[in-house]
C-alpha cells in the first residue's frame, strides 16, 4: 500500500490498512462493506455502492477527518450569542481546504459508512455529494445549538447522540406545535411586561431576555413525564424565579401578585406559625399541573436563599428521598432539573461537589438536569473576568455529560434541546446540561443600572427585539400563525393577568400552602406537641441487640472488628458496659424495627473515623461486605437502613442531607463530620437552610448533625467543631425564662435549633430516640466524643434504655433523654455543706470527677448540662436550690471565647436571678483563656491546660472571676 505514504496518515493507520487490505484479499467478506466498497475501487473491481467515483481511501479517510471535526468543533461556529457581540475564532480544522477538497470537489459524490457508527458515518446512508454533507453538517452543527459530546468515551451514548443530531432532515416543528410554544413564550414574555408595568421599581429579577426558558422547560416537563416521570424536584436562583413559579410550576398568579402589592401575613390558623417570611424571589412551592401528553407532573421548587447554586445538593438530596419513599428503583419517577447561572456555574465549587456525587450508589438520582441560564455578564462581571474556560459549562465535562448550548432567541431551537436532554436523561440516567445563551434586559435587578459596566452590550440590547417579536414574526412570514391567531393569544394572556391581579387584592394566604402530603398532622412551633418516653422494651431491645451482633458463620471479619462484635454480643447478654458506638447501633435498630428509615452518611462513616462504629464488616479473605443493621427485620428493604461513606465535602453532602430529610418526617437522617472542626465548609447549609429554612419558608427538618468534638491534644484543626457558632444561631431569648412545666412546656419547638453535648452512650440512645417519637421535627446538633468512645467510665447498662419502672433513668415520666445530669454521689434535695456547684458539659465531666475523686473534693458538686440549648432553666434551677450555699462555676475546656461561655452566661444568670442567688458576678468562669486558635499545637502545653482547668474547678479556696 505504498500509496498511502501520505504524511496525512501516520505509522499506526497505514499498518492497520495494509492488515485490513490482506485480510480482504482473502476473504473479502471478512471486512465491513465500506471497506470491501474501497478495496474493489483500488485494484479496479466494479464498487458494489453506485456513484463513487474514484474515491480514494486517503479522500475517505480526510472526509471522516472532516466530519469527526464538526462532531467535536462544530459548536465554536454554531450561533449562539442572540447579541451577536461574541468574537469566536473558527477552528481552522472546519474548513474542508485543509482536507484536501477543493471547490472542484463539491458537486463530486462520496460514500461516508463506518462500522458501528451513527449518523452521518452509519452504513446504510446513501451516497451523497461532498455539497450537500457540508451543508448538513453545517445545519447539524452550527445552527442555533452548539453541541459538545465528543468529550463522553462510551460509543454507544456519543452514537445515541449522532443518530439525534445528524437526522437526514433538520428538525421541524408542524402548525399545533408551533402554536402551543407561541403560547408559552407569549405567557413568559407577557407576564414579566405585566409585572413591570403594575411595579415599576419593585425587584423581581425578571426573564427579560431569557424568556425562552420557560416554553423550553414546559416543553422538557411534558417530555420527561411521557417517558416515565412523574415528579420534578427544581432549584434555582432568583433569576426568573417568579415566572417560573407562576408559568411552569402554575402556583396561583394571584399569590405572586398578592406578595409583589406587600404581601400579607398568612391568616389565623390554629397554631399559627408564620416565621419571619422571605423575600419573593427566595420562596418555593409545590403543585401538580396537567402535561401536554395528557398525564399529571408534580412539580416542587425548593426554597432557597440568595447563597448561589448552595440549593443544587439540597434538590439533588430532597430528589434521591422521593426516589426511596415512591421505591423508584430504576429512578426514572422522579428527577432533578437544576437552573444555573453562568457566573455561578462556572465559579460556585458546591457545582463541582454537587455533580460529584451523581454517579455515587446511595447519593445517584439517576441523572439531574441542569439549565444555565447564561446572561453572558454575572452582575458586573464579564465572562472573561469571571471564567478561565471558554464556556461556562465546562465543569460538566468531568462527569461526561453532554452539553447543548443553544441561541436563547430561537425559541424552537430551545425546545429541542430541552426535550433532547429530558431524553437523555431518562434513557442514560445521567446528567445532562443545556446552555440557555440569552442576555439580561435590564440590569442585576431592575434598579441597577447595567451601562456602567456594559455600555456597548446594553447599546445593542435597547434595540434588539425580544423572543417573541423574533417568533411572531418568523410564525406570520411562515404562515403558520395568522395576526388575528396571534392577537387571540395576547388578549387571552392579557386578560387572565388582569383578572387574577384583582382576585389578588382579596387574597389571603395560607400557611401550608406548600407542604407535602407526608407533614399533614405535624405540629407548628406554636402547637403544643406532647413530650414521649424513649425507653424500650427489655425484649426489643435484647432481640434486636442479637440481630445486630450476629455475624454470619462463613463470614471472616478483621480479627479486632470481630473482638468489638464479640464484646457486643456479651453487654446485650449481661445487660452492662454498653459502649458508645454499640449504643448508637441499638438506637438506630430500634427505630428500624418501628418501621423508621435511617441514614447516616458523611466522611469514612461506615468504620467511623475513631474506629468505633464498624457499621459495615469486610470479609478479610473474599473482601465481601456485611452490614448487620440490614438484618433487624424479616426481608428488610437493603435501603431501609443506609449508611454510606461520601465523596470528601462538606458543603455539598450535608446539603444533600439536608433535602433528603425533608421530604419524609419518619425518618432520622444523619450527617457527621470527619472533625467537628471541617464542618464550617459547609457554613452556608447550616446557615441559611438548617438554622433558619424553618423561620423563612416554613420547612422543618429533623436532621441529624454528629460533630466530633473535644480537647485532647490533636492541635487546633482537631479539637473544635466550633460550639459556639451553632449557639449564636440559636434564637431563643437569654433573659425570658419560657413556660417550663412539662405539660404545657413549648421551648424546644419555639426554639430553631437543638445542640447537645451528650456523655452518656444512653442519653446518645435517647436523644436520637426523641428526634422521631414527637409530633414535630428540629435540627440537632450534636458536640459528639473522640476519646468517650473507649472510655470505661462511659459506659451504661441496659437498664437505661428500657421503659422499665425502677431501672436507672426511669423517672415521674418515664425513660428519656436527659437535658441535665444531676451528681452522681446521691444528693438529697437540699445539700448546705455543698461549697461549689460546678456546672460543665461533655468530656470535660470525666476529668473533673476523676480530680475531684482525687482530691477527695466531696464538697463539689458536678452537673451536666446535656442540652446546652434551648437551656433547661428548670432544671438548673432545681440544681441551685438543691446547693444553696455554692459557689456557682461554669467549667468549659474550650478557650471563653469559644465553647458554651458566652451563651450560658446570660441564661444562667437569669436562671440564678429567677432563684434569688444574686447576678452576674456569681457565675464564675474556668477554663481556657480566650484565644484566637481553637487550641495549642503542643501536647505538653495541652496537658498542662488540662490539668489546671481541673485543679482550678475544684481548688480549696473561692475562685475569683472576672476580676
Amino acid at each position: 500500500m505504498a500509496w498511502l505514504t501520505d504524511s496525512f496518515l501516520d505509522g499506526t493507520s497505514s499498518v492497520y490498512l495494509e492488515e485490513l487490505q490482506r485480510a480482504w484479499e482473502a476473504d473479502p467478506n471478512s471486512v465491513d462493506e465500506s471497506w470491501d466498497n474501497f478495496f474493489r475501487n483500488f485494484v479496479g473491481q466494479a464498487s458494489t455502492s453506485p456513484g463513487i467515483s474514484g474515491q480514494t481511501i486517503q479522500e475517505s479517510m480526510r472526509l471522516l477527518l472532516l466530519v469527526r471535526a464538526y462532531q467535536v468543533n462544530g459548536h465554536m461556529k454554531a450561533k449562539l450569542d442572540p447579541l451577536n457581540l461574541e468574537e469566536r475564532v473558527i477552528p481552522e480544522d472546519l474548513d474542508p481546504g485543509l482536507y484536501g477538497f477543493s471547490e472542484a470537489d463539491l458537486d463530486r459524490e462520496f460514500f461516508l459508512g463506518v462500522w458501528r457508527m451513527s449518523g452521518f458515518l452509519s452504513e446504510n446512508r446513501p451516497v451523497q455529494t461532498l455539497r450537500s454533507i457540508l451543508t448538513r453538517l453545517e445545519q447539524a452543527y452550527c445552527g442555533s445549538i452548539g453541541y459538545e459530546y465528543m468529550h463522553i468515551a462510551d460509543r454507544e451514548k456519543c452514537n445515541w447522540l449522532r443518530d439525534k443530531i445528524e437526522t437526514p432532515t433538520p428538525t421541524q416543528y408542524n402548525r399545533e406545535r408551533r402554536e402551543a410554544i407561541f403560547d408559552r413564550l407569549a405567557w413568559s414574555s407577557l407576564f414579566e411586561n405585566f409585572l413591570a408595568t403594575k411595579w415599576t421599581s419593585a425587584k423581581r429579577f425578571g426573564l427579560e431576555g431569557g424568556e425562552t426558558l420557560i416554553p423550553g422547560m414546559k416543553e422538557m416537563f411534558d417530555r420527561a413525564s411521557d417517558l416515565g416521570v412523574e415528579s420534578i424536584v427544581m432549584g434555582m436562583a432568583h433569576r426568573g424565579r417568579l415566572n417560573v413559579l407562576g408559568n411552569v410550576v402554575r402556583k396561583p398568579l394571584r399569590q405572586i401578585f398578592c406578595e409583589f402589592s406587600g404581601g400579607l401575613q398568612p391568616e389565623e390558623e390554629v397554631g399559627l406559625y408564620t416565621g419571619t417570611g422571605d423575600v419573593k424571589y427566595h420562596l418555593g412551592t409545590s403543585y401538580d399541573r396537567p402535561t401536554r401528553g395528557g398525564k399529571r407532573i408534580h412539580l416542587s421548587l425548593v426554597a432557597n436563599p440568595s447563597h448561589l447554586e448552595a440549593v443544587n445538593p439540597v434538590v439533588v438530596g430532597k430528589t434521591r428521598a422521593k426516589q426511596y419513599y415512591s421505591n423508584d428503583v430504576d429512578r426514572i419517577k422522579n428527577m432533578g432539573v437544576l437552573i444555573h447561572g453562568d457566573g455561578s456555574f462556572a465559579g460556585q465549587g458546591v457545582v463541582y461537589e454537587t455533580l460529584h456525587l451523581s454517579a455515587l450508589p446511595n447519593y445517584s438520582t439517576g441523572g439531574t438536569i441542569h439549565i444555565v441560564l447564561n446572561n453572558q455578564v454575572a452582575f458586573t462581571t464579564d465572562p472573561t473576568s469571571g471564567r478561565s474556560s471558554q464556556y461556562c459549562t465546562d465543569v460538566a465535562k468531568a462527569l461526561d455529560a453532554p452539553i447543548f448550548h443553544v441561541n436563547g432567541d430561537d425559541v424552537e431551537a430551545v425546545v429541542h434541546a430541552c426535550e433532547l436532554a429530558a431524553e437523555w436523561r431518562q434513557t442514560f440516567h445521567s446528567d445532562v446540561v443545556v446552555d440557555l445563551v440569552c442576555y439580561r434586559r435590564f440590569g442585576h435587578n431592575e434598579i441597577d443600572e447595567p451601562s456602567f459596566t456594559q455600555p456597548k452590550m446594553y447599546k445593542v440590547i435597547r434595540s434588539h427585539p425580544s423572543a417573541l417579536e423574533i417568533y411572531q414574526k418568523k410564525l406570520l412570514e411562515s404562515g403558520d400563525l395568522a395576526q388575528e391567531d396571534i392577537d387571540k393569544i395576547h388578549n387571552k394572556v392579557t386578560s387572565i393577568l388582569n383578572e387574577e391581579f384583582l382576585a389578588s387584592k382579596e387574597y389571603i394566604p395560607k400557611r401550608r400552602d406548600w407542604l407535602s402530603a407526608y407533614w399533614t398532622g405535624f405540629k407548628s412551633p406554636e402547637q403544643l406537641s406532647r413530650i414521649r418516653n424513649t425507653g424500650v422494651k427489655p425484649e426489643i431491645l435484647k432481640n434486636v441487640g442479637k440481630a445486630i451482633t450476629t455475624i454470619p458463620e462463613n463470614f471472616t471479619p478483621h480479627r479486632a472488628v470481630k473482638r468489638i462484635y464479640e464484646q457486643r454480643a456479651q453487654m446485650i447478654e449481661t445487660g452492662e458496659d454498653i459502649d458508645w458506638g454499640f449504643a448508637e447501633a441499638l438506637a438506630f435498630a430500634t427505630l428500624l424495627v418501628e418501621g423508621n428509615h435511617v441514614r447516616l452518611s458523611g466522611q469514612d462513616v461506615e468504620r467511623g473515623t475513631f474506629s468505633h462504629r464498624h457499621a459495615v464488616v469486610h470479609d478479610q479473605t473474599t473482601g465481601d461486605k456485611y452490614c448487620p443493621l440490614d438484618h433487624v427485620i424479616m426481608n428488610q428493604d437493603e435501603e431501609m437502613f443506609t449508611v454510606s461513606n461520601s465523596s470528601l465535602s462538606e458543603f455539598g453532602v450535608l446539603g444533600f442531607e439536608l433535602g433528603y430529610s425533608m421530604e419524609n418526617p419518619n425518618s432520622l437522617i444523619i450527617w457527621e463530620a470527619q472533625f467537628g472542626d471541617f464542618a464550617n465548609g459547609a457554613h452556608v447549609i447550616f446557615d441559611n437552610f438548617l438554622a433558619s429554612g424553618e423561620a423563612k419558608w416554613l420547612r422543618q427538618t429533623g436532621l441529624v448533625v454528629l460533630l466530633p468534638h473535644g480537647y485532647d491534644g490533636q492541635g487546633p484543626e482537631h479539637s473544635s467543631a466550633r460550639l459556639e457558632r451553632f449557639l449564636q444561631m440559636a434564637d431563643d431569648n437569654p433573659y425570658v425564662i419560657p413556660e417550663m412545666d412539662p405539660t404545657l412546656r413549648k421551648q424546644i419547638q419555639e426554639c430553631n435549633l437543638q445542640i447537645v453535648n451528650v456523655t452518656t452512650p444512653a442519653n446518645f440512645f435517647h436523644v436520637l430516640r426523641r428526634q422521631l417519637h414527637r409530633e414535630f421535627r428540629k435540627p440537632l446538633i450534636v458536640m459528639s466524643p473522640k476519646n468517650l468512645l473507649r472510655s470505661k467510665a462511659c459506659r451504661s447498662n441496659l437498664s437505661e434504655f428500657d421503659d422499665v419502672q425502677g431501672h436507672p433513668g426511669f423517672d415521674k415520666q418515664g425513660t428519656r433523654f436527659k437535658r441535665l445530669i444531676k451528681d452522681q454521689n446521691d444528693h438529697s434535695n437540699v445539700e448546705e455543706g455543698i461549697r461549689r456547684l460546678v456546672l460543665c458539659s461533655g468530656k470535660v465531666y470525666y476529668e473533673l470527677d476523676e480530680h475531684r475523686t482525687k482530691v477527695d473534693a466531696k464538697d463539689v458538686a458536678i452537673c451536666r448540662v446535656e442540652q446546652l440549648c434551648p437551656f433547661p432553666y428548670d432544671l438548673v434551677q432545681r440544681e441551685l436550690n438543691r446547693y444553696p450555699n455554692a459557689e456557682i462555676v461554669w467549667c468549659q475546656e474550650e478557650p471563653m471565647n469559644m465553647g458554651g461561655y458566652t451563651y450560658i452566661l446570660p441564661r444562667l444568670v437569669s436562671s440564678v436571678k429567677a432563684v434569688g442567688r444574686g447576678g452576674f458576678d456569681d457565675v464564675k468562669y474556668v477554663g481556657r483563656a480566650p484565644s484566637a486558635a481553637t487550641a495549642t499545637g503542643f501536647l505538653k502545653v495541652h496537658q498542662k491546660e488540662q490539668s489546671e482547668i481541673a485543679e482550678k474547678a475544684l481548688q480549696r479556696e473561692p475562685i475569683n472571676f472576672p476580676y
